[in-house]
């Protein structure tokens, strides 16, 4: 069109330079005919402009939506992990334990203990009877292990701060009378605070490793040969080593024997000292203890004291991918209250009204084989021997004890245990003369 326009306009410029073609007034129609002309030419013009512009503004459009950032791809959501705790404040507050109900056979060979009586519950060497009359079998069943905890953890001015607390219902009120609801009472087991390194409470002795503890369906199992405390303390921990200072009792013999004497005159706490390592074998651990032994009694001119000390050694060494077998094996002087649940005192009183502590060793070997998922067993041995100076204690004193377990264990599900345990044990004292037991555990337990 534009070409078209400028072909007309050129030949209207030669008409009029030809002479004689056209008169005044013929040229004056053809002025106004190029006037026209070149208005419609610069409207051309300025449409030409325009559309170059827009053009042009099209294509920076284009350009920035080519390089802009792609838009985050909307996932769905993952699904919320089961919540672990709760919270309050600055800490995490977990809850948990395990509910257990045992059924027990047992047959005593020197007379059944009393109702209410512990050794009917759980394995204490030093309880069995001996020097009765041989009874039928005595059946017993309870729900007193049943356990829970309460735990917090949190972080509190840059300091790591927790805190735990564990109660069980071992506890009977009375004679603990089965004729009618089974009574028990709550009984603290652990309570205490950590702070980084340090720990401020009753718990296990740092003198005891309960990694190693074997499997049973009894309340300890290796009761004999293990060493086995809880108690208040304060404990600073560091990398495997760990320290502490723990609350001191001395149990002593009478001169010439009788019944335990609880000191409570300590003036110095217990001091023990741990080395844990965990490989890829597996666990072991070596632990020492140091301690004041003291009894006063005004009443008799007694006020006497003497050193106590022990070590420990325990493992667990994998077999294979699934088995292991644990050990332990403690000894010293004066340490009696801490190994095979008092099976011995720590010292007796010689006949000058001094304290002469007393030797014991002790240990266990422990296999547990895993036969098929959820299907296990526990094969368990366990000793004490006690060095007495029967000249001061007398012939009715402790001198050894020992069990054997061996138990099936199934878990149909996680965290439920049902299983059997058959146990023999017996203990026999420095006379010569000798009780035993036999018993067989059903069990059902819990874990939440």
């Amino acid at each position: 069109m534009i070409k078209t326009s400028l072909m007309a306009g050129a030949a209207a410029v030669a008409l009029l330079a030809s002479p004689g073609v056209a008169s005044a007034q013929d040229q004056a129609a053809l002025e106004a005919r190029i006037a026209q002309l070149e208005a419609q030419l610069n409207a051309l013009k300025s449409e030409v402009v325009a559309s170059r512009t827009q053009q042009a503004a099209q294509q920076q459009d284009i350009i920035r939506l080519e390089t802009r950032p792609a838009a985050p791809v909307q996932q769905a959501a993952a699904p919320a992990a089961p919540s672990d705790g709760f919270r309050i404040g600055d800490h995490t507050v977990k809850f948990g334990g395990f509910v257990k109900v045992d059924a027990y056979a047992t047959r005593y060979s020197g007379g059944d203990p009393l109702n209410g009586d512990a050794l009917r519950e759980f394995h204490i060497p030093g309880s069995i009877p001996i020097g009765g009359a041989d009874e039928d079998t005595a059946t017993d069943f309870n729900a007193r292990q049943t356990r829970f905890w309460l735990t917090t953890d949190g972080m509190v001015g840059g300091h790591k701060i927790g805190t735990r607390m564990e109660m069980d219902f071992q506890t009977l009120p009375g004679a603990g009378d089965q004729r009618t609801t089974s009574p028990a009472n709550p009984a603290l087991r652990r309570a205490f605070i950590t702070i980084d390194n340090w720990l401020i409470g009753q718990e296990w002795t740092n003198f005891q490793n309960t990694a190693v503890l074997p499997e049973s369906a009894d309340f300890i199992g290796a009761a004999e040969g293990t060493v086995f405390a809880r108690q208040v303390q304060v404990r600073y921990t560091r990398g495997p080593f760990s320290v502490s200072v723990e609350n001191p009792e001395t149990t002593v013999t009478p001169f010439g024997g009788g019944a335990r004497i609880v000191a409570d005159d300590n003036s110095l706490p217990d001091f023990t000292a741990r080395y844990a390592v965990s490989q890829p074998w597996g666990d072991f651990q070596f632990a020492g203890l140091l301690r004041q032994l003291k009894y006063e009694n005004p009443a008799t001119n007694i006020d006497s004291t003497a050193t106590g000390w022990g070590l420990s050694a325990s493992t667990k060494i994998k077999v294979g991918s699934k088995d292991d077998i644990r050990l332990m094996l403690t000894g010293g002087e004066g340490i009696g209250r801490y190994v095979g649940l008092n099976f011995s005192n720590d010292a007796v009183v010689d006949a000058s009204g001094e304290l002469d502590s007393i030797g014991v060793v002790a240990g266990f070997a422990a296999y547990r084989h895993v036969w098929a998922p959820g299907w296990r067993s526990s094969l368990i041995w366990s000793a004490q021997k006690v060095d007495n100076e029967t000249g001061f204690t007398g012939l009715a004193v402790n001198r050894s004890a020992q069990s054997i377990h061996a138990n099936l264990i199934w878990s149909p599900v996680t965290a439920f245990d049902v299983g059997a345990e058959l146990m023999f044990a017996d203990r026999e004292i420095e006379t010569g003369a000798s009780g035993d037991m036999t018993r067989l555990i059903l069990f059902a337990k819990y874990g939440f």
